[in-house]
C-alpha cells in the first residue's frame, strides 16, 4: 500500500512540476509554429537554391541542419505592429557545385512572427555557431 501511495505522490509531483516548463505567462509559446516555418525554408532551399538545382540526376541536397538560432530584439514600433517573436537562424546542407560535385552550403534567414504568422526574409551572413551578425 505504501508503494502505491508513493507512486501516486510521485506522479502528482511530476504533473505539478510540468507546469514549470518555462512558457511565458498569459499567452503561450511565442515560438509556436517556428518548426513548421523552418521546415518550409528547408523545402524552399531544396527546390530553389542553385546548389540543389545543380544536383546530378538521381541526387539531391541532403543533411540539412539548423546550426544556430538567435533571438533578435523587438522594437516598440514592431510590437505595436503585432510582432511577437523575431530571430535569425543559420542552416547548412550538402549541396552541389555547378558541375554537380558535392560541396557544403549554408544560408541564414530572419523569422518574424506577426499576429501569429511567421514570415521569413534573407539576411546577411551570420556566425554559424552563434548566429551573431558578422
Amino acid at each position: 500500500m505504501n508503494k502505491v501511495f508513493a507512486g501516486v505522490v510521485a506522479v502528482a509531483a511530476g504533473l505539478a512540476l510540468a507546469g514549470c516548463g518555462g512558457k511565458p505567462a498569459g499567452g503561450g509559446d511565442p515560438y509556436a509554429g517556428l518548426d513548421d516555418a523552418i521546415r518550409a525554408w528547408k523545402t524552399d532551399l531544396s527546390a530553389g537554391d542553385a546548389s540543389c538545382r545543380s544536383a546530378p540526376a538521381g541526387a539531391k541536397c541532403e543533411m540539412f541542419e539548423v546550426s544556430c538560432k538567435a533571438q533578435r530584439n523587438i522594437t516598440p514600433p514592431e510590437t505595436s505592429q503585432g510582432v511577437s517573436a523575431k530571430l535569425v537562424a543559420h542552416m547548412t546542407w550538402s549541396g552541389f557545385d555547378e558541375r554537380g560535385g558535392e560541396e557544403p552550403h549554408s544560408a541564414a534567414a530572419q523569422f518574424v512572427k506577426v499576429n501569429g504568422t511567421w514570415t521569413r526574409s534573407a539576411v546577411k551572413a551570420v556566425n554559424p555557431e552563434t548566429c551573431a551578425d558578422q
